[in-house]
């Protein structure tokens, strides 16, 4: 692991207020800051507020920011060249690096590639994209698209659903709530798919058929929700690493079927409890 991302959608950024938002950033900054990349999560509905927003990151010890699209996008729509004028204006206003994040192909959120070579090649502080496409055809193309044009920029799959699956084009990475739950098998499998002169075919398909049972059990198949982010924390909490699971409303706590799914899956992946004290 190289960073710690925060403010996340796995990190409940929209159950936060500003002022907590700012603080989660100040604590990773004074626990990690001197050895791994700090990124905030930067999510809101207008320009203004969102230079503010990772302005006030920045004065609190991140990096960067993860740039999450303004979500009255998804129910309406955008103006195609909107995007591009967003992402330009957080960069300038704020001074700050940022990664793109990019929402599925299938929402009316979702930047085209041509969108994301313009902001690649014209916004100096773009260097990432947080691949979440998720739809294979686009997403491949687009990534060898993205390869060509933008060779210094890294990318980075946001699949968590489909991990390994999505490592398959030469991604430099993953960015991805599910990283934090269960790192001790998605570190690993990220070196074989990151070496693969010197791993196996083999080796890959082990590490993901250890990562799926859990990924079921989160997941369930589908890309990341309210919900499933529920089902990690409750995975978190059974691990021993959280003292509870609970969720900020309107997301519900989980019943037990739900709770009983959860610790299947981490006993089907041998994810055991950790012992917290050890790093006291």
């Amino acid at each position: 692991m190289d960073g710690l991302v925060c403010n996340g959608h796995t990190g409940e950024i929209t159950g936060l207020t500003r002022a907590e938002r700012k603080r989660v950033v100040e604590i990773c900054a004074e626990e990690c800051g001197d050895v791994m990349t700090i990124i905030s999560g930067v999510n809101c509905e207008n320009t203004q507020e969102s230079i503010e927003m990772a302005a006030e990151a920045k004065a609190a010890g991140a990096d960067g920011i993860l740039l999450m699209p303004p979500h009255m996008w998804l129910r309406f729509g955008m103006n195609p060249d909107a995007p591009f004028q967003y992402v330009k204006d957080v960069a300038e206003g704020a001074d700050i690096d940022i990664i793109i994040h990019l929402y599925p192909a299938t929402s009316k959120a979702f930047y085209p590639v041509e969108t994301l070579i313009k902001m690649c090649k014209e916004i100096d502080h773009v260097k990432c994209i947080k691949m979440g496409t998720r739809v294979t055809s686009i997403y491949e193309h687009d990534v060898r698209l993205l390869r060509q044009e933008c060779p210094d920029i890294s990318l980075i799959t946001c699949h968590d659903e489909t991990l390994c699956v999505s490592w398959f084009p030469g991604m430099d990475g993953a960015l991805i709530g599910f990283a934090g739950c269960v790192p001790e098998i998605i570190c690993p499998a990220r070196e074989v798919f990151a070496n693969p002169d010197k791993h196996t075919l083999k080796e890959a398909q082990d590490w993901s058929d250890r990562i799926y049972h859990i990924s079921q059990a989160i997941y369930g198949g589908g890309q990341p929700s309210g919900e499933a982010h529920a089902r990690l924390k409750e995975a978190l909490y059974q691990r021993g690493i959280f003292s509870n699971a609970l969720m900020r409303k309107p997301v519900l706590p989980l019943n037990q079927e739900e709770k009983d799914w959860v610790a299947l899956g981490l006993e089907r992946s041998q994810l055991p409890k950790v012992d917290m004290e050890q790093f006291k």
